[in-house]
């Protein structure tokens, strides 16, 4: 599971969510005690009351794995799709055995279910269901030895059925039905699912915890024009009598059922290979074109995964799909990932937002969480931090060492950041919601965890236990202490304290250090002291280290050390004084670490020292000081462009216009060239006028040639606005947001049918800001262009399948543009009054409308308190 990292749409979906109220809750029925519970509240004996303020009297909850009485080995389904209602109908078949005890009832999760039927050997058995879990008796007890196949006939109504959602998943709905009934011409039919964590059981009746796993067969009927696509291979397509068509999909290696997937639609599907297996991109068929650079490298990463893994790729194919409206960035379904739209580009898109890293996520959750799957919730990170960790690999093997460094100082960032609010030990028993281990600290701590474990066993012992791991583990559920005991098996070690500290453990070390030169006894002392919070981080870390000691003519001198006290002294003998030194050399650690340099010790890191990470700090320290012109001037011949972006940022440093001119032109990387023609633009307009002109004619990067687009309409509005439309009829699916942006700044009703089509066409990930330019536009227009605008925002109100977010902002934005009428209206003659007080009622009845036909009473209720009305 990759999480969507976009801070605009993650602010935009807490302001929308607040706005848009709580989800539903679903009530249970009374003959909920026949579930065993996933959680277990021990009571301590009472207490007196002198202890009543100092001791707990129970202890917290503990989400432990989940308790397994059956063993489900296979599961076969039997679908088609009511799209109308939005149904599931389906034909269920599970062969399962008891785990060890015998038992003459089988329990499974099923949600919104109706149950026509539930038999053994074609004979009916009896069944209670509450809306959430089937209680089935069965026709004997069976035990351990036995096998039994129950055949379930049922509908599954996920659309009905009271859903909620998370940060990371914001729903857990399982199945969607993306406009099932073709109410908006501009987006296709499609159907998906998201099983994680625990969703799947809202269209199949299964045994959903992820310490379960069996084999699968999907069948699925559709219409004809529709692909279909689900874990392992098709077996066969068979065309029926009635324009539909039966897909058989069998996978015969065993996987959890959250896992579970199937993707039904109108693809583009674009073959590869590995080693003679098949690797299939589906697309949407405009996208087919780019659809290998979409999903670029993916062959490459499946050879290079498999061979440090020294563990072939398992499954028996690998495809990956972007669906419209996804409820979360991307997931793992095995040999199936299914990817949000966002990542769905243009090649030209693709040269500034590549999607590398969630395609290498994805792929390398194959390993981990699908082939090794964490046996509870709270163990996450064995599948998440893994994923996280993949990404830095790919970057360090594709695009060097620097370029996964910067990622890594990202994710620290990120994690840093999270930290501030809350932490808690990457493997959590206490979770409040299984929901809310899907954070910065199962993703990203976790695989700064595993970088620091890298470090202290070696690469070669790294990934030789990260294969034992993988062989030893095979298609099970894990706990971390398996990781841990893969590692010590390889290498010898006693790593309990690093699991210990990293995994069992909260927070992360915040160090003090101060570095002093003794030129009488020719000594450099370091002094670290611990600072974190030891109410909320480990009170002492155990931080094997080094310190680096640079000497004045580069050359440096590395000394291991140990920090294991609060407060701690290295004295280390240094026959002159050290031009730099450096705790943490090769920046490893987790750790916020607060040191103090002087200038001429940051020129000397950013000289001497070959780490990304030192050469980043020496220039962001740097930034305001305009002593540092020196260092600036090398940082623009660094292979690595953001260190060549940030040569081009510093302010004190003077450029002659041809090497910015160069440099905007001809730089290897789009980040160098748009920066080096911002900083062109206010150095010298007249040559960047000229330059701008060049790069509209050259250029592919889109954040580039927005800049150079702008800059010319701000001096020519007309040449800009030609130089517009000429990209808008070039780049319309590439540079949409950039362009709509330019047309609703002036006041031309023109570019009002461009606005209308992309907004009623937009995905979740360009509403929001097209909705902004089109009512910015409309708002100038007169009365006939304010309703034209309100149409194509109507189109999007009135749809049952439409993000109810999209929805409300379409309503209100009509609201809006109804205010802006009553304005036109005062300032108007009278004959202006009589059309314009016409388009108001146009308007307000428009409104009535979309309230009284909206069947979601959370948002009717939103418009009615908002708009109201």
């Amino acid at each position: 599971m990759y999480k969507m990292r976009i801070n605009f749409l993650l602010g935009l979906f807490f302001v929308l969510l607040v706005a848009c109220g709580t989800q539903k809750q679903y009530v249970e029925s009374d003959f909920m005690d026949f579930e065993f519970l996933d959680t277990l509240v021990v009571k301590a004996s009472p207490i007196s009351s002198s202890q009543q303020d100092t001791v707990p009297i129970e202890l917290p909850v503990y989400h432990g794995e989940a308790k397994r009485t059956h063993d489900l080995l296979h599961t076969k389904l039997d679908l088609s799709f009511n799209w109308e209602k939005e149904y599931v109908l389906g034909v269920a078949t599970l062969d399962i055995k008891p785990l060890f005890y015998s038992t003459s009832t089988l329990t499974l999760d099923a949600i919104g279910f109706d149950i026509h039927s539930i038999k053994i050997q074609n004979k009916d058995l009896k069944f209670k269901y509450n809306g959430r879990k089937i209680i089935i008796t069965l026709d004997k007890e069976y035990t351990r030895e036995e096998q039994f196949k129950i055949v379930i006939d049922y509908t599954a109504k996920p659309s009905e059925t009271p859903t909620s959602g998370s940060f990371a998943i914001t729903s857990d709905k399982g199945l969607f039905f993306i406009n099932p009934r073709k109410e908006n011409p501009h987006k296709p039919q499609q159907i998906w699912t998201q099983g994680e964590t625990e969703h799947n059981s809202r269209w199949f009746p299964t045994i959903d915890k992820p310490n379960e796993r069996c084999t699968q067969e999907m069948i699925l009927t559709v219409q004809d024009r529709f692909e279909t696509l689900s874990n392992g291979l098709l077996i066969s397509s068979t065309k029926n009598a009635n324009g539909t068509r039966t897909d058989y999909w069998k996978q015969e290696l065993p996987h959890a059922p959250y896992l579970f997937m199937i993707a039904v639609g109108e693809y583009a599907k674009v073959n590869d290979k590995w080693n003679n297996m098949d690797v299939d991109y589906y697309v949407e068929k405009e996208y087919e074109p780019d659809a290998k650079a979409i999903f670029n490298h993916t062959p490459e990463m499946l050879d290079f995964f498999s061979n440090i893994l020294d563990y072939p790729y398992p499954w028996e194919k690998y495809s990956q799909i972007v669906v419209r409206d996804f409820v979360s960035g991307a997931m793992e379904n095995t040999t199936a990932s299914i990817f949000g739209e966002f990542v769905q580009k243009t090649e030209q898109e693709l040269i500034d937002r590549g999607n590398d890293k969630i395609v290498a996520h994805e792929l390398f959750h194959h390993w981990f969480g699908d082939l090794v799957t964490c046996e509870s919730w709270s163990n996450l990170t064995l599948n998440e931090g893994f994923a996280n960790y993949a990404e830095y690999l790919w970057l360090e093997h594709k695009y060097g060492k620097f370029s996964a460094e910067h990622h890594r100082m990202n994710e620290q960032n990120g994690y840093v950041e999270s930290a501030f609010s809350r932490t808690h030990p990457l493997i959590d028993y206490h979770y409040h919601d299984k929901e809310d281990m899907f954070d910065a600290h199962s993703y990203n701590k976790g695989g700064l965890v595993l970088h620091m474990l890298r470090d202290i066993v070696g690469d070669e012992a790294f990934f030789m236990s990260l294969s034992k791991y993988l062989k030893d583990n095979e298609f099970t559920a894990v706990e971390a202490d398996e990781l841990r005991l893969s590692f010590e098996d390889i290498t010898g070690l006693d790593l309990n304290w690093f699991f210990n500290q990293w995994y069992f453990s909260e927070g992360h070390p915040i160090l003090e250090v101060s570095y002093n030169y003794d030129f009488s006894k020719s000594m450099l002392n370091v002094k670290v002291e611990q600072t974190q919070d030891p109410n909320d981080h480990v009170p002492i870390f155990i931080l094997p280290t080094e310190i680096a000691i640079y000497r004045k003519d580069g050359s440096v001198d590395k000394h291991n050390v140990t920090i294991n006290k609060r407060e701690q002294s290295f004295s280390i003998p240094c026959d002159d004084e050290p031009a730099v030194a450096v705790l943490d050399g090769k920046r490893y650690l987790l750790a916020e670490i607060n040191e103090v340099f002087s200038t001429a010790q940051l020129k000397a890191l950013y000289r001497h020292s070959p780490h990304f990470l030192d050469k980043h700090i020496a220039l962001t320290r740097l930034r305001n000081n305009d002593r540092a012109k020196d260092i600036y001037a090398l940082a623009l011949n660094e292979d690595y462009h953001l260190l060549r972006d940030m040569g081009i940022d510093y302010e004190y440093q003077t450029f002659s216009s041809k090497t910015l001119d160069d440099l905007a032109l001809n730089d290897l990387h789009s980040a160098v060239r748009k920066s080096a023609f911002i900083r062109l633009k206010d150095d010298n307009p007249d040559l960047a006028y000229t330059v701008a002109k060049q790069i509209l004619e050259k250029e592919k990067s889109i954040p580039i040639l927005t800049q150079a687009v702008r800059f010319v309409s701000s001096v020519d509005q007309s040449e800009g606005l030609n130089y517009a439309e000429n990209l808008y009829s070039k780049y319309k699916n590439s540079m949409s947001i950039s362009l709509l942006d330019l047309f609703s700044k002036g006041e031309d009703m023109k570019y009002l049918p461009y606005l209308n089509e992309a907004l009623v066409s937009a995905n979740i990930y360009k509403f929001f800001p097209i909705a902004n330019y089109h009512l910015t536009l409309a708002s100038k227009g007169n009365h006939d262009d304010i309703i034209s605008a309100a149409k194509a925002l109507e189109s999007i109100s009135v749809s049952t399948s439409e993000n109810s977010y999209k929805k409300f902002i379409a309503t209100n934005n009509i609201s809006k543009l109804k205010s802006k009428l009553v304005n036109l209206m005062v300032e108007g003659t009278t004959e202006n009054r009589s059309n314009i007080n016409s388009a108001v009622v146009t308007l307000d009845e428009m409104i009535k409308k979309i309230i009284e036909n909206e069947s979601d009473e959370e948002l009717k209720q939103k418009y009615i308190s908002n708009l109201g009305t």
